[in-house]
């Protein structure tokens, strides 16, 4: 999708659902980058634009979503150290 080319309601929409599949796959910011990028044919920074808005609308629950990342990153490193 061309940076200049106004975007739909219905685009939003879609890349939110996916955003939200990503986030059930407890996948980063990142992760969910590459995977919409590489699957849906995604520009990264569209899709960081819309999870960004959706922190901002959802400060509560992306507060406790990072947390939960953090905790995984630090579990998975430690096993490997173990």
């Amino acid at each position: 999708m061309a940076s200049s080319a106004p975007v739909s309601r219905s685009y939003v929409d879609m890349v939110h659902h996916l955003i939200e599949r990503c986030l059930l796959m407890m996948m980063t910011l990142e992760e969910c980058m590459d995977a919409l990028a590489k699957h849906a044919q995604i520009d990264p920074i569209f899709t960081k634009t819309v999870w960004t808005e959706l922190e901002k609308a959802n400060k509560e629950l992306f507060s406790a979503y990072n947390s939960s990342q953090k905790k995984r990153v630090f579990q998975s490193s430690h096993k490997k150290s173990s």
